[in-house]
């Protein structure tokens, strides 16, 4: 190869670095303004989030008071508030930013293949942030706050039979219940991508229904770990995030099943389908 020919290939490279390399500081941008935006705000968010453990406390009688155990604790329960903020608020923005960078690059077939899940992508990890946050995240509470019951009764019995024992009061640390209460949204928000993941996969051919149908075993398996791995060790958390999780897994076989059938369509009315090379039908 020529001089000029590996400047000519090397320019179309650097063209893309460089567009990457603004795409990026595009979505950088993005987020620290949002979490500007959510650092202002950081209060009112944070009222927002503890809605689940007020209201569990309220049915116990108890005030809904958390606490800070460090002096720093308040401004990192402000970052925190604002990098989940700030990411929410842009991924939009940077959704937007990924797609004007790898869209001059495919055809208009696969332009109208891959939009469709750059636009549920966001839709589905707000769902599932939403299931955590109104479903899980009291169901969550209410079984740990449970506990408290040990010391009051406890209490009423000592005090009816001898000596007084001492009353279990929740007085939780801020930072810790908003650790939890992220993650309780973050993983179910990343859990709920699984149909869209593994539609993608199937549109691009990368995996098919009757796979997916014949790992199922393997795949109960992997999500009992997961359910294992991302929620705090209570069986009700674990329980409500391997039924959702599964189910979407059952539904995301259906979506890939859909595909299937919509390419095998497609390749018949081109006359480009042979049983001998594709194989039965995917429900067969």
């Amino acid at each position: 190869m020529s001089t000029d020919e590996l400047e000519d290939s090397a320019a179309p490279l650097i063209e893309h670095l460089t567009e990457l390399r603004n795409r990026l500081i595009h979505s950088v941008v993005a987020f620290i303004i949002g979490m500007v935006i959510c650092f202002t705000v950081a209060t009112p968010i944070f009222n927002l989030l503890t809605a689940p453990l007020c209201k569990v406390l309220a049915q116990t009688g108890q005030d809904c008071a958390l606490i800070f155990i460090s002096p720093q604790e308040g401004f990192f329960v402000a970052i925190k508030i604002s990098l989940l903020g700030g990411f929410i608020l842009a991924f939009p923005y940077i959704g937007m930013q990924m797609w004007r960078f790898v869209a001059p690059g495919l055809y208009k077939s696969e332009k109208g293949a891959f939009l469709p899940f750059l636009i549920a992508s966001p839709f589905m990890f707000a769902l599932g942030a939403s299931f955590a946050f109104y479903v899980v995240t009291p169901l969550a509470y209410d079984f740990f706050l449970g506990f408290q019951q040990f010391g009051n009764e406890g209490e009423a019995l000592a005090t009816a039979t001898g000596p007084q024992s001492p009353s279990v009061v929740f007085q939780g640390s801020a930072q810790e219940y908003l650790n939890l209460t992220i993650k309780f949204i973050v993983a179910f928000g990343l859990c709920f991508q699984l149909p869209v993941l593994l539609t993608l996969m199937g549109t691009a051919g990368l995996v098919s229904a009757r796979g997916l149908g014949d790992v199922r075993k393997y795949a109960v398996v992997g999500i009992l770990l997961l359910a294992a791995l991302v929620t705090p060790p209570d069986v009700i958390t674990q329980v409500i995030l391997f039924v959702v999780v599964y189910g979407l897994y059952e539904i995301s076989i259906q979506l890939v099943k859909r595909v299937e059938k919509k390419r095998e369509a497609k390749m018949k009315a081109e006359g480009l389908w042979d049983e001998d090379i594709h194989g039965d039908h995917p429900d067969e």
